[in-house]
């Protein structure tokens, strides 16, 4: 009975304890923004933002009377999850870009890619830490993450490789205090020619 007693213990011992290294590694929980005590970082970021024009590719639009209008509930979500694209020219894709009606997409010659939900929700930049942020915007890496790929035209990263680091704070700061807005990006994809 002891013996039976003692493998049982000992077999659930090594189980928890392997499982513990098996487990995928977890993303660290990411700081809310406290918006009253960082108002001033967040009116910063929301101002580079506004200059550096993320809303003209992240912000899906309709049209309105004076040309494309941001749609106030969508705004940086990027491209909207089950629109469908337009049908594509192989030829157009060969030797142009080419932007959809809204510019939350773009085709070129690596294909098809879609702007990137930056709100604060999980499906946006909600749980990325502002390292994260810093290795997307600086490295060009896709989602922050230094094994991931890298990010697609049109995104003008390389553009802001030299982005201050208290820049890059606001900015984050400000996309951190934005309006969740659930949207899963589609994936990117591959040329068709």
């Amino acid at each position: 009975m002891k013996t039976q007693s003692f493998i049982a213990f000992a077999t659930l011992s090594c189980t928890l304890f392997l499982a513990g290294f098996s487990a995928p590694p977890s993303t660290p929980p990411t700081k809310k923004i406290n918006v009253k005590q960082n108002q001033a970082l967040i009116k910063q970021g929301e101002y580079l933002v506004g200059i550096m024009g993320c809303n003209d590719c992240h912000s899906p639009k309709t049209m309105g009377p004076n040309g494309p209008q941001v749609v106030p509930d969508k705004v940086l979500s990027g491209y909207p999850a089950g629109r469908p694209l337009p049908a594509l020219n192989p030829a157009a894709q060969k030797d142009w870009v080419l932007f959809n009606g809204d510019n939350t997409a773009a085709v070129g010659p690596w294909g098809v890619s879609f702007a990137a939900n930056l709100t604060s929700d999980a499906t946006g930049i909600g749980n990325w830490s502002e390292e994260q942020f810093k290795m997307a915007l600086k490295q060009g890496k896709s989602k922050g993450l230094a094994s991931n790929r890298m990010l697609l035209p049109p995104m003008p990263w390389t553009n802001y490789r030299t982005i201050k680091d208290e820049d890059v704070k606001a900015i984050f700061a400000y996309l951190k205090s934005t309006k969740p807005v659930a949207n899963v990006v589609p994936a990117p994809m591959p040329p068709s020619h």
